[in-house]
């Protein structure tokens, strides 16, 4: 499929998802969420996608969110707009992909651009990112997770402060606060993303889905129903061609060939 608003790749189990959008700073309106909608449903359904990568094009943001340009020019404005499918982006309403997905920020990650970040398992970002949620300065909500995974993420008060002020934060403040896995020069931002991916990529595929599953399923559990919950995934790990590998790999002292099944 033909994407005018985002350059989607697969090379060697990983996917490559860029927000194409430059002259706006990759903000995005309707047409653009509906083309991501389609990407993340073929990640999700491509056995042989494993990671996925997602950022934005050019070097000054990642995404700056809604495109409010476009939102203003709409009869009715943005309230006449559908809700995306899957959330802002395709990505930040959507529960059921147990694969990892990594932000590669490479500049603003603003509104609805910082919450397809936090909805990323992963965030490496360039030196120049910055973070915020400006949405009640414009009249808005940050209503596509922005203001239900920032608290989770960070400390409350934290994460209060920059959603009642709108206030952005600096790639070093981020990781300072753990929201950032690392940071990096621009030029060497993809570099460090795709070790990242590597490195998932040499654990097993199907354990990796099913360590995401059992990870975000528990954190609104207590620890002992955390604990004693049964994962649909983890099952599947039990029986499948991948769980009687890794240990033969240990036992011959060679690398295990996944197959994700």
């Amino acid at each position: 499929m033909a994407y005018e608003y985002v350059i989607y790749e697969k090379k060697e189990h990983i996917a490559y998802v860029t927000i194409n959008r430059p002259e706006v700073m990759n903000a995005l309106h309707p047409p653009s969420h509906e083309e991501l909608w389609g990407v993340w449903n073929d990640f999700q359904g491509d056995s042989e996608m494993w990671v996925a990568i997602v950022t934005g094009a050019g070097d000054r943001a990642f995404s700056a969110g809604n495109d409010l340009k476009y939102s203003a020019a709409q009869p009715g404005g943005r309230a006449s707009q559908p809700d995306p499918l899957g959330g802002f982006g395709g990505i930040t309403g959507r529960f059921d992909c147990h694969k990892p997905i990594i932000a590669a920020v490479n500049g603003y990650a603003l509104g609805g651009g910082f919450e397809i970040t936090l909805a990323c398992d992963i965030i490496v970002a360039a030196e120049h990112a910055r973070f915020g949620l400006p949405e009640a300065t414009v009249g808005l909500m940050a209503g596509s997770g922005g203001i239900d995974r920032l608290p989770r993420q960070l400390p409350l008060k934290v994460a209060m402060g920059m959603i009642l002020t709108g206030r952005h934060i600096t790639a070093q403040e981020a990781y300072r606060l753990g929201l950032v896995n690392e940071v990096v020069s621009l030029k060497d931002l993809m570099p460090c993303v795709q070790g990242w991916a590597q490195d998932i990529m040499r654990c097993s595929p199907l354990s990796i889905r099913a360590s995401k599953e059992g990870a975000m399923k528990g954190l609104g559990l207590p620890l002992e129903a955390a604990m004693n919950n049964s994962y649909r995934l983890n099952q599947m790990v039990l029986r499948s061609e991948d769980g009687i590998e890794g240990p033969k790999a240990f036992a011959e002292k060679r690398a295990p060939r996944w197959k994700g099944r």
